[in-house]
């Protein structure tokens, strides 16, 4: 009884701040935004709110969602979190086809290029992969069975990313490493082949994304626990280059700031055709800017675009056809928050010049409230609430969460022989009662 109760106790412990999150979509028709259990989105090109309709059978999200993502060409989206729930969505129009039941919580998500397969992570580092593809008629495959592909060893994978030519699957977690695993032609019946470890991070790597040369090779990045983005060759795990975001820490630095601030790496997106890479740092007020320059292999500063003093993003994303990049600052599972208070802060920076020198000579700046895209129609939608009293208050809550608990959420415990067995123990008699 007091082994299930401790594990109880850790389990709650560890679902603490779950970070809002945002993903647009790739041609720029949509953009969703995630907290606790809610998703929504708003309709870029109808200008208005999109109502959600699940046509799945299964249950809606009843805990917080941890992973969101749409498919390349962007008809599909992805949603999952700590209810065990990986529910599918058509987007044109939004509607869920598919809800998939994990074990375990799962902690990232993401579709294979061709749109035929979903892959999911769950807390235990193994990689789950269902079939959503069409057949010949249309109709969605009946298979929705989850069958584990690979696998880290008890280690919580952070970020998951398919290659640009779909060769490849790359997964971070938080024991500093980064697994490139080969996709096979047939990937239901396992992806055993390891093409590279991309190793070097000396902290939790938070995120990875693909970038590639215009009709030409892709490549890795990579941000972590260690204040530092990665550039990589996947292909053989080489290590190209590195930016230390201390470098410029008084670019990052405000008066009355510290240099002992954390400067973890909370999420990078790419944007202005992959010659860009937005980058959001626990800390900053705003986002870094760094050019990625493919040719050299080369990452360098470009600038710090401020925001106000009480917005940190707890997530980035960016469409190539629209020039903006997305944030926002919110988060839920954050002791005595009621569901009425679920809200978030957007802001949106436009990058709008191509060449990367210009942009560093840009005074870029996030767009007043006024300036957004559908105005208040969509800050109402993604944020909950326009009441600035009401956003200041949370978010200054999640200010104070967000400077210590994402980095104690992905630092991986380390317990005494004798406290393992407790909670094997206490996992078991679970298993027993279920």
């Amino acid at each position: 009884m007091e082994d299930t109760a401790v594990e109880e106790a850790e389990v709650s412990c560890a679902a603490e701040f779950a970070p809002a999150l945002v993903a647009a979509h790739p041609f720029g028709h949509s953009v969703a935004v995630a907290v606790g259990p809610d998703l929504r989105v708003f309709d870029l090109q109808g200008g208005c709110a999109v109502s959600l309709s699940d046509d799945s059978g299964g249950c809606a999200h009843s805990d917080a969602i941890r992973a969101i993502s749409f498919g390349a060409g962007g008809d599909l989206f992805a949603s999952a979190g700590d209810d065990k729930l990986v529910k599918v969505w058509k987007t044109g129009p939004w509607h869920c086809i598919r809800t998939i039941t994990s074990e375990k919580r799962v902690s990232a998500v993401a579709f294979s290029n061709d749109g035929l397969y979903v892959a999911f992570a769950d807390k235990f580092g193994v990689i789950w992969l269902v079939t959503v593809g069409e057949d010949g008629e249309g109709q969605v495959s009946a298979d929705s069975n989850p069958v584990s592909i690979f696998g880290h060893y008890c280690s919580i994978i952070t970020s998951m990313k398919f290659s640009p030519d779909g060769r490849f699957i790359a997964t971070a977690d938080r024991d500093f490493k980064i697994r490139v695993t080969s996709f096979p032609k047939n990937p239901m019946k396992g992806a055993t082949e390891i093409q590279s470890f991309c190793l070097g991070h000396t902290e939790f790597v938070s995120c990875i994304a693909f970038t590639r040369i215009s009709g030409g090779s892709s490549f890795l990045l990579s941000g972590g626990g260690d204040s530092t983005v990665r550039l990589w060759d996947h292909i053989n795990g080489s290590l190209l280059d590195t930016y230390d975001v201390r470098d410029n820490v008084g670019e990052l630095s405000e008066p009355n700031e510290t240099e002992d601030s954390n400067l973890a790496i909370g999420n990078i997106c790419l944007t202005n055709d992959n010659s860009l890479v937005a980058v959001a740092i626990q800390s900053l007020n705003g986002m870094m800017l760094l050019a990625c320059d493919l040719v050299a292999k080369k990452l360098s500063f470009l600038k710090v675009i401020r925001t106000e003093k009480s917005y940190i993003p707890t997530s980035l994303a960016s469409s190539c056809w629209e020039g903006l990049v997305w944030t926002v600052m919110g988060a839920s599972n954050m002791p005595n928050q009621s569901a009425s208070q679920l809200l978030t802060r957007v802001r949106i920076i436009p990058l709008f010049q191509k060449d990367v020198q210009a942009a560093a000579g840009h005074d870029s700046a996030a767009l007043d409230d006024a300036e957004v895209p559908h105005g208040e129609k969509l800050l109402l939608a993604l944020q909950g609430s326009l009441e600035a009293s009401k956003q200041e208050e949370v978010l200054a809550a999640v200010l104070a969460a967000l400077k210590v608990s994402m980095h104690k959420m992905l630092v991986k415990k380390n317990y005494s022989e004798e406290r393992r067995e407790q909670r094997k123990r206490g996992r078991n008699d679970k298993k027993i009662k279920n």
